[in-house]
């Protein structure tokens, strides 16, 4: 279960429809961040070492997922580069608490939250693609999203007991609906 309080804006599949050339260039960017944030975690949080292995599991599979997005790019003749991001991130990550462990506890949360709604779009997408090659890469991808949502909220409850995170994951859940409700004025994969 992937604990999202609202199910996306009924227009943003239409949207990504409609320009899912740069969905797909926003979505290479998201899986090279989804590398990063794991590794960056590493080093944020390098003397617990019950977090090394599968933050570095997580940051290989995620630089996999970039190099296959990556590749189907170039098989549509698309060029990767630069692109500014949603603002779903940034916007989310404001309810992070900053103190540790809150810190910790919430950054894994947040994590949680975006690999869910990554897993709730790419659904979309493949549900609704008419390109099959297409649907099939996010059909593809559907249960990995769906497995680092669980990790980062096992992480979480290496901190905190797991009744603990789940209350905090219920008051984020919120935080999300709120952020999300709220389009940016261009399509990416959580806008």
């Amino acid at each position: 279960m992937l604990r999202l309080a609202t199910a996306s804006r009924t227009e943003w599949i239409d949207e990504a429809l409609a320009d899912i050339d740069l969905v797909l260039l926003d979505h290479a960017h998201c899986e090279k961040k989804a590398a990063s944030t794991a590794i960056n975690l590493i080093f944020r949080y390098q003397y617990r070492p019950e977090l090394m292995l599968p933050l570095s599991e997580l940051a290989r599979e995620e630089l996999r997922h970039f190099e296959l997005v990556f590749r189907t790019l170039e098989s549509r003749g698309l060029s990767f580069g630069r692109l500014s991001p949603s603002s779903y991130g940034g916007r989310l990550h404001e309810v992070i608490r900053r103190a540790e462990p809150h810190r910790f506890v919430d950054t894994m949360i947040c994590c949680a939250f975006i690999e869910a709604r990554s897993c709730e779009r790419m659904q979309l997408l493949s549900e609704s693609l008419e390109d099959q090659s297409l649907a099939t890469l996010y059909g593809g991808l559907l249960q990995s999203e769906a497995r680092h949502h669980q990790i980062y909220l096992d992480l979480a409850a290496t901190e905190i007991s797991p009744e603990a995170v789940y209350a905090r994951v219920d008051e984020i859940a919120q935080h999300e609906a709120e952020v999300i409700a709220v389009a940016d004025p261009f399509v990416r994969l959580h806008s």
